[in-house]
């Protein structure tokens, strides 16, 4: 898919266009290169087939939401290789074919009503321990099925459809406007091709029935909001023996009251007193797998940083990988002092007496002349 163009460009959007905005482009490219209105020319044929591929993706929110991180090559994770010729577009098509002419396109068969299933969505909540190891878990989602009564046919069990009179099993009815062969959906059997005189009693003529099913979900390690889970074939039923949809599992991963999260590293801070900052110390510091001995050197500073490699979170990219911890400290001041506390501060505060005053004072007698007084 590398020499592809970008859809966008393709269809003269910009990348924050509305789906009203995309299907409105579409339609003129649509009516513009339409291989009836254009015989035997190649290039609107290409054009046409160009057209139809790059609404297929940014019409449908999920596989636009890959392009737009992804590009081309991240669609080729999804099975999507774009149509192989025209039949495949107005099957993909046909309904909104009729929706943009009033009318299908006269290449539409019946065999070509077959659909693949809507696909589902699930939000799940994960803790930020669970979305940094991974989890195995049972979720019941809400979806139809296929009437185990009557196998999908919609008909009461010892019966069977019959073909729609008025279009002769076709699902569709036909008459000529200009150079199209125009077929609009059969009002009467409204595009089945077939009635069902004698409905089953259980799904009542659906052929589907809403029922709760158990998938068991595998959450890799390094998840985090926004990573979605695929379960294909856990979707919805296909209509007329076209495949089941895909469940798309929605990650939301709740804050930590310790460890913030930078891709797969994870960052903490941790109060140590001015004493352990200026004589240096072992302290535990809380990880992923528990805790840690930290070495706070002696002279450590305000907000000085200190790294656990290989404790962060695992990489969903590399297999095996993992950031690091990264160990922030914060010097505390005591609010409260014991005398004696006090005295000895008082005692150090001597010790320190212009130490501080004369590093100022030879900053900035730095350079030619130093400070001059404001006049």
């Amino acid at each position: 898919m590398a020499n592809k163009r970008d859809y966008y460009q393709i269809l003269g959007v910009n990348r924050s266009a509305s789906e009203s905005e995309i299907k409105t482009n579409y339609r003129k490219l649509a009516m513009k290169f339409h291989p009836d209105r254009n015989p035997g020319d190649k290039i609107a044929e290409e054009k046409f087939k160009e057209a139809a591929e790059a609404y297929e993706v940014l019409r449908d929110p999920q596989k636009r939401s890959i392009y737009d991180q992804y590009g081309h090559q991240g669609l080729e994770g999804t099975g999507f290789s774009g149509f192989g010729g025209f039949e495949d577009i107005f099957s993909s098509f046909g309904d909104i074919f009729e929706d943009f002419f009033g009318f299908s396109t006269g290449r539409r068969t019946r065999s070509s009503r077959v659909q693949k299933g809507a696909d589902l969505r699930y939000d799940m909540r994960l803790n930020f321990m669970e979305a940094a190891f991974g989890k195995e878990s049972e979720i019941d989602v809400e979806k139809m099925e296929i009437c185990s009564e009557c196998n999908g046919s919609a008909c009461k069990p010892g019966t069977h459809p019959e073909n729609c009179r008025q279009c002769n099993g076709t699902g569709q009815v036909s008459r000529t406007q200009g150079f199209f062969t125009v077929r609009t959906t059969c009002p009467h059997c409204r595009g089945r091709g077939q009635s069902i005189p004698h409905p089953c009693s259980r799904c009542r003529g659906n052929g589907k029935v809403r029922t709760s099913k158990k998938v068991i979900v595998k959450i890799p390690g390094g998840v985090d909001s926004g990573s979605r889970i695929r379960r294909t074939g856990e979707g919805e039923p296909g209509a007329h023996g076209g495949p089941p949809g895909d469940l798309y599992v929605f990650i939301f991963v709740e804050p930590h009251e310790f460890f913030q999260r930078n891709d797969t590293d994870i960052v903490c801070q941790i109060p140590i007193s001015f004493v352990q900052a200026a004589l240096g110390d072992k302290i535990p510091v809380p990880t992923l797998n528990g805790e840690k001995i930290l070495d706070i050197p002696k002279g450590t500073q305000p907000g000085d940083l200190f790294r656990f490699h290989g404790e962060g979170i695992p990489s969903l990219r590399n297999k095996g990988a993992r950031g690091d911890q990264i160990v922030q400290v914060a010097i505390k001041t005591p609010t409260s002092l014991t005398k004696k506390q006090e005295s000895l501060l008082r005692e150090f505060a001597k010790l320190e007496e212009g130490k501080l005053t004369n590093k100022l004072k030879n900053m900035f007698s730095r350079g030619s002349g130093g400070m001059r007084a404001a006049r």
